[in-house]
């Protein structure tokens, strides 16, 4: 078994003699085959093999593979963003008249999609802190429960979850717990290990690392037993009529769920990634471990200043001991957590979009997690469109200011931060 660096750069892809070192790019949307009763067991899915890009692509495949070796999971897929990796996630087990639990703090665009989206199709969620109890989590837990969904780290509050004490619950009322896992990235934290069943990327950022693609994955654990609960998993267990009667579960194994992604929903909604994206991707992955150690050692360096200026009403970083998170970081995450702070100034609205403008390293963006460091105000973008009350469930105020560290040199971006205060409190 090879270590995390070595599996960044050699996971997923084993060239045979006289091969491609690296991972080839396949650009083709079709393949080739020498005769229609192949063609047809390929549908059927009684053989595997590739037949049309938007199920399936090699290149995709490799760069999903090296990803999910990186997390420990049995199966992965790469999807065309990180918004489509969640809505894959969840309505690969969601339908009309189904329910799942979310907690408060995760991204504004997967409140948005959770809580507005998915109810226009019929499926009701419960929204919960990251710091709620044992019980709290049961009483939200209904008999059309189909998953709980999380992220290690949130977005933009950097509040960390107990993910042994999130996916017990789970698990002792028969659901799966579904993690986004960007901001760690595998090199700083793997939720399976802690008992995570599927965990997904947007790929945008901390693997890919230089603003350069979009892509979303989603990683089977490969441990959670859906025959647990035939009922609640009734699309798993019991017969698909559109494969001739196919039950995943008996045909797929442990790999059942990520399957049914790939055969029902990448086949009908088709949102798929590009083998030159995949490409670049995988390229990228190769340096992970050098840049999430210097984004997290960057992000630290950058908090530690902010919390001895008294012009900052509060900063969020787990690393440091003030936060009420420290413990669990240290326990989850104990090399670094990511590049991802949010800070408060002590001022009105007003002079937190002065401290903004005046920025001059770090662009205004509504991005994080790649090389170059970038900042925004979550309640006048990301968060834009939840209400007064949904904010504050959020961890999100009209001063928190959210920092993503980019790997420049740490004094560089100290200094710009200074010089922006300076102005916006002149």
């Amino acid at each position: 078994m090879y270590q995390l660096e070595t599996n960044c750069i050699h996971g997923g892809y084993s060239p045979k003699n006289g091969e491609s070192r690296q991972i080839p790019i396949i650009p083709s949307t079709t393949f080739k085959y020498e005769s229609t009763e192949q063609m047809g067991r390929l549908f059927d899915l009684a053989e595997s093999g590739y037949f049309y890009s938007r199920v399936g692509n090699p290149t995709c495949d490799h760069v999903a593979a090296r990803i999910t070796k990186l997390e420990g999971g049995a199966a992965g897929i790469l999807t065309s963003s990180g918004q489509a990796a969640i809505f894959y996630a969840i309505v690969n087990l969601c339908k009309a008249g189904d329910h799942l639990i979310c907690t408060n703090e995760v991204y504004g665009g997967t409140y948005n999609l959770i809580a507005v989206t998915l109810k226009k199709f019929g499926i009701e969620s419960t929204f919960l802190s990251v710091n709620s109890t044992n019980d709290e989590i049961k009483k939200a837990i209904q008999p059309n429960t189909k998953l709980i969904y999380a992220e290690t780290v949130s977005n933009p509050s950097l509040a960390i979850l107990d993910i042994e004490r999130f996916a017990k619950v789970a698990h002792e009322n028969n659901l799966p717990l579904v993690i986004d896992n960007t901001f760690p990235t595998p090199i700083n934290c793997q939720p399976i290990k802690y008992g995570a069943d599927i965990v997904i990327h947007s790929a945008t950022k901390y693997l890919d690392g230089h603003s350069s693609l979009i892509c979303g994955v989603v990683i089977d654990s490969g441990k959670f037993n859906w025959e647990c609960d035939k009922v609640r998993f009734a699309e798993l267990c019991e017969p698909d009529e559109s494969y001739h009667g196919l039950i995943y579960t008996k045909q797929f194994g442990n790999i059942a769920y990520l399957v049914k992604m790939i055969v029902q929903l990448m086949r009908d909604i088709g949102a798929c990634n590009s083998a030159n994206n995949a490409y670049m991707l995988g390229t990228h992955i190769e340096s992970l471990p050098l840049r999430i150690k210097k984004h997290s050692d960057n992000a630290l360096a950058v908090a530690k200043f902010l919390e001895g200026d008294k012009r900052i009403k509060s900063v969020n970083c787990p690393m440091l001991p003030s936060s009420k998170y420290y413990d669990l970081a240290k326990k989850y995450l104990p090399n670094g957590i990511c590049g991802v702070i949010s800070f408060e100034l002590n001022a009105n609205k007003e002079k937190t979009i002065k401290f903004l403008d005046s920025l001059k390293l770090i662009s205004i963006a509504t991005h994080v997690a790649d090389a170059k460091s970038c900042a925004l105000h979550p309640a006048s973008h990301t968060h834009r469109q939840l209400s007064p009350v949904e904010l504050k469930a959020a961890g999100v105020s009209e001063g928190l200011i959210r920092i993503s560290v980019g790997i420049e040199n740490e004094n560089d971006i100290i200094s710009d931060i200074k010089q922006a205060l300076d102005i916006a409190f002149s």
